[in-house]
């Protein structure tokens, strides 16, 4: 494999997230990955939902993936529902009671367990989706204009 093919090659993660993102769409969410909520944590996915809900969804590929995460109780305040995705050889035992699971690959997933529901604060359900809209629409206009777009962390 050369350079340039290594460099767009999709890590297992990420064909995890292709999934969900495929999965969280035809629920009618609008899904964003690499979402940043606050300084010093970055979720994998999170979606808006139909009725305006948000949903973290964490995509783990292995236990030493799932292991080296200590950051993910910090994304619970980010989201009414949070979610664990992993695929069939995961070992399910490490994953926490009290969270979502859904099973994925590249082309789908299906959501398994579902995670209980916490309700945001309606400031900070404000704040992210302004937040969640302003990404969007920054990745958006990098995809058309890519000389166009001068800083910003999107």
């Amino acid at each position: 494999m050369d350079q340039a093919a290594s460099s767009r090659a999709i890590m297992p993660g990420q064909r995890l997230a292709r999934g969900v993102a495929r999965l969280l769409h035809s629920m009618d969410h609008a899904v964003l990955t690499e979402f940043v909520p606050v300084r010093g944590l970055r979720v994998d996915l999170i979606s808006l939902g139909p009725k305006g809900e948000i949903w973290i969804v964490e995509c783990k590929s292995c236990r030493a993936d799932f292991i080296a995460d200590r950051k993910w109780q910090g994304y619970l305040e980010w989201c009414d529902r949070y979610f664990w995705a992993v695929d069939e050889v995961f070992p399910l035992d490490l994953l926490p009671d009290g969270t979502g699971l859904i099973m994925a690959d590249p082309y789908g997933a299906e959501i398994r367990r579902m995670a209980p529901e916490t309700r945001l604060a309606g400031a900070r359900r404000s704040r992210l989706m302004r937040d969640v809209a302003r990404v969007a629409s920054q990745r958006l206009r990098m995809l058309t204009d890519p000389e166009g777009v001068s800083g910003g962390a999107f």
